[in-house]
């Protein structure tokens, strides 16, 4: 029998099949494959005659595979932002589009809680995310604004919903399907940052696909990534480092370079550059850690 590992808790895997959902143990061979289940695997599972338990007996090989969160077989990317409060924070949000673009998963950017956007914020959104050839919707968990549209992305995909802390992740999948009732956190009145209300990885199914709900990050380090492969990582740099005057130029202090002349001409939004040379610089750091 086939079916998609849901959950995974203490050495127990839940998986969704045609017949339903069965609660099962991974056989010894895995350990000894150096193998661990992830959810989001289609597996091959040996049902236990007339129970609603098992054995996982094979993974089938992953179209690809996440570790923040740990999730196989992404179809989509949701990145949520605010469009009020809590303040979007960019340069999570470019690194999570990096996260997503090393594991080529396709992004969605989200934009929620529209019916309360702050104007500053929706022009930096579409103007520095609308124009990397990513869709783009305009949401409101709340009223149901743009719900359709994003129920129509997520049809037969399993898409990972990610983002900073109280941006509506859980809401808006609430919004999508009631019968989730999954737990929403809002905001700390002294900071404006978010409970953490997700607690583990699970997939949830909705009226059209799967869907997971992560943590929202409060800090997220790019590692395992050399300096010079940051920038294949930004769409609108992509192709441009061939142009430069230096083979590994890193878009930074070098002269003749074909990024920063494209910043100039106003085909690179600045605030992406700006928060690409905060990226670079960790790169850097970790990377002196890594040899010293």
């Amino acid at each position: 029998m086939r079916g998609v590992i849901v959950k995974g808790i203490g050495g127990f895997y839940y998986v969704d099949t045609d017949q339903g959902r069965y609660e099962c143990r991974a056989r010894g061979k895995f350990r000894l494959q150096e193998k661990t289940p992830m959810v989001g695997d289609e597996v091959e599972i040996a049902p236990e005659k007339g129970k609603k338990k098992g054995y996982l007996q094979e993974i089938l090989p992953r179209r690809n595979e996440m570790l923040r969160p740990p999730v196989a077989n992404v179809d989509q990317f949701v990145l949520v932002l605010s469009a009020s409060v809590p303040k979007a924070d960019l340069l999570l949000a470019d690194k999570l589009l990096i996260q997503a673009a090393r594991a080529q998963v396709a992004p969605l950017v989200c934009l929620n809680k529209c019916d309360e956007a702050d104007p500053e914020i929706l022009r930096i959104v579409e103007e520095e995310y609308g124009a990397l050839g990513c869709p783009f919707v305009q949401v409101s968990a709340k009223t149901g604004q743009g719900l359709k549209a994003l129920s129509g992305r997520l049809a037969g995909k399993l898409s990972c919903f990610a983002g900073q802390s109280a941006v509506g992740k859980s809401s808006l999948l609430n919004a999508l399907s009631p019968e989730l009732e999954l737990e929403t956190g809002g905001l700390s009145r002294k900071t404006d940052r978010g409970r953490h209300t997700t607690r583990h990885a699970e997939l949830m199914r909705l009226k059209n696909g799967y869907a997971m709900d992560t943590p929202g990050f409060s800090l997220l380090e790019v590692e395992g990534m050399e300096p010079d492969e940051l920038c294949q990582y930004y769409p609108e740099m992509k192709g441009l480092e061939k142009e430069c005057r230096f083979a590994h130029c890193l878009h930074g202090a070098e002269p003749d370079c074909a990024v920063k002349a494209a910043l100039e001409r106003s085909e690179i939004a600045r605030g992406r550059y700006e928060r690409y040379l905060v990226i670079l610089e960790e790169l850097k750091e970790l990377k002196k850690k890594r040899y010293s």
